[in-house]
């Protein structure tokens, strides 16, 4: 990884993003299931995760690693979603 004069890491390139999409309430978990199963045929794909938490049961949350940046496909229903650059990586 490159570093600044400074000693202040360098954004890692190309530019990994990761994209966070969000859906709570019942069946958030099968939506977000379908959703992560139409992933991987995406061009630029790194890999992916459907994640629960026990203290938030209603959640459920894909977090998706990109190439370059997440493809423009339709959110599930109630879903959100966030696109963040990745700047360190160890």
């Amino acid at each position: 990884m490159a570093s600044t004069e400074g000693g202040e890491a360098a954004p890692v390139w190309p530019a990994a993003q990761v994209w966070y999409v969000e859906a709570r309430g019942e069946g958030a978990r099968g939506r977000l299931t379908l959703f992560l199963d139409t992933l991987s045929a995406q061009p630029g794909f790194l890999g992916a995760e459907l994640l629960l938490s026990p203290a938030q049961p209603d959640l459920a949350l894909v977090a998706s690693r990109w190439a370059a940046g997440p493809p423009a496909l339709a959110l599930p229903q109630g879903a959100r979603a966030w696109t963040f650059s990745v700047f360190t990586a160890r």
